[in-house]
């Protein structure tokens, strides 16, 4: 993390899409044309498909492609940074194409209700996502195109996100929550003053009777994938069939109650960062992710913000082993040996460091590790390293503490709000379920 920058979301990386191979045939010697290697006599094998696109669904009289397919697995797959093995790539096309379907689905129930979504927004929204992956418009279109996929199949999941959600509020209108329902809650708050709640994410996949052992499976391998390291949020955003999917998953800030009793046990268990083992629940299979946990209206010495410098170093190409173990001890002993932040410049010239300085760092949005050790040291002490030896090694050294005097207690609105939403997405479950049920879906 580097300090006096804000975080902007990791670019999408490329993945190069390989091709099938025909069987070698004897044949003159090849000539080569750039690089290519071409026979003297080309001799074309099965039948010319180059111009064909296959329907892979027809939903409600509207073509899902095999190339639809391809574009969005493109996404799915440089988003997450993960190589998907062999063996689940078909799970994955019928998951892809599944969502593909929701999304016909929920962009033609918002036209059937007079509800459009302008070019203009999905433009919008189009280039806010560019811009999160420090592109332009055009350097990000030719992102996608050089990974597979095209701006079409993007801003169609954009156009299919802005319409569920207006469809939501609409079909949620009548949920109106009474002001005895939120003072009750607010009742039950004080109450429950310094009990713990939870910043927690889910991936949900729905499971019937007769799918169940599937749905399962389909699930300990979504859990896998993220213990590899793929991304908690996009995958909820392209799995989850939950209504939080197109938040990434998010479910806020809950406590232990509002959860079904099996999360609410295995997230007062689970230590921070962690994501759990597929969980059955009523209708299918959760996977959660434990972002964050804090006493209700109790100040958090996590909320204390920090006065910071980073000092970081880097090792040349070709540092042997223990010339890099003699430049990090010596690293270690001046930055614990210099006198806290007002020695920091002369040190960091000294080592010829890098310094950046923050004063307004939540030790809440630090790694759950460097929380820890900040929280214990005192103004002018030095974390211990860390990074790598092959990259960049820092430390930070606290300047400065301002701890919290009391919590943000939860508005009467913003409980309202809460309130609204819960049922909205439960509705909206419920109606995606419906829309599933009557459609006329064809597969060729």
């Amino acid at each position: 993390m580097k300090l006096g920058t804000l975080p902007r979301a990791a670019a999408l990386l490329a993945v190069p899409l390989l091709s099938a191979m025909a069987a070698a045939q004897a044949s003159p010697q090849p000539s080569t044309q750039g690089g290519l290697t071409i026979p003297d006599q080309v001799e074309f094998l099965g039948r010319d498909t180059s111009n064909v696109r296959k329907a892979t669904a027809i939903v409600n009289g509207e073509v899902i492609t095999e190339t639809d397919i391809d574009h969005r697995l493109a996404l799915v797959v440089a988003s997450n940074n993960v190589r998907i093995p062999a063996e689940e790539m078909q799970r994955i096309r019928a998951q892809i194409l599944r969502n593909l379907i929701d999304e016909a689905l929920q962009i033609q129930a918002a036209q059937q209700r007079d509800i459009e979504v302008e070019q203009r927004e999905i433009d919008t929204a189009y280039g806010r996502v560019a811009e999160r992956s420090g592109r332009t418009r055009a350097t990000f279109a030719a992102y996608l195109r050089s990974i597979g996929s095209s701006e079409r199949s993007l801003k169609r999941q954009i156009h299919a996100e802005i319409a569920w959600a207006r469809l939501q509020q609409r079909i949620s209108q009548s949920s109106n929550v009474s002001e005895s329902e939120v003072q009750a809650i607010l009742d039950r708050l004080n109450a429950s003053r310094g009990t713990r709640e939870f910043r927690v994410s889910e991936i949900f996949i729905s499971a019937t009777p007769e799918n169940a052992s599937e749905a399962e499976q389909n699930a300990a391998r979504i859990f896998q994938q993220i213990r590899a390291g793929a991304s908690f949020p996009a995958y909820a955003r392209q799995f989850s069939q939950a209504s939080t999917a197109p938040v990434g998953g998010d479910l806020g800030w809950v406590r232990a109650e509002q959860l079904p009793d099996v999360l609410a046990q295995a997230v007062a268990e689970m230590p921070i960062g962690s994501v759990s083992p597929p969980i059955a629940v009523p209708g299918g299979y959760s996977i959660i992710a434990l972002a964050d946990s804090r006493q209700i209206l109790m100040p958090d010495a996590r909320d204390a913000v920090l006065s910071l410098i980073q000092m970081s170093i880097t090792f040349p190409r070709g540092t042997t082993e223990p010339q890099a173990r003699a430049n990090l001890e010596r690293f270690v002993q001046t930055t614990q040996t210099m006198g806290g932040c007002g020695g920091a410049q002369a040190a960091a010239q000294q080592l010829g460091a890098g310094i950046v300085a923050n004063d307004q760092i939540r030790v809440r949005d630090l790694p759950p590790q460097l929380q820890e050790m900040l929280l214990n040291l005192a103004v002018g002490q030095a974390t211990r390293p860390f990074g790598a030896v092959d990259s960049e090694v820092s430390v930070l050294v606290l300047c400065g503490r301002d701890d919290p005097e009391q919590a943000n207690a939860p508005t009467f609105e913003s409980i309202q709000q809460q309130l609204e939403e819960e049922r909205m997405n439960r509705r909206a479950q419920r109606f995606l379920r419906d829309l599933r049920r009557d459609a006329v879906i064809e597969y060729r």
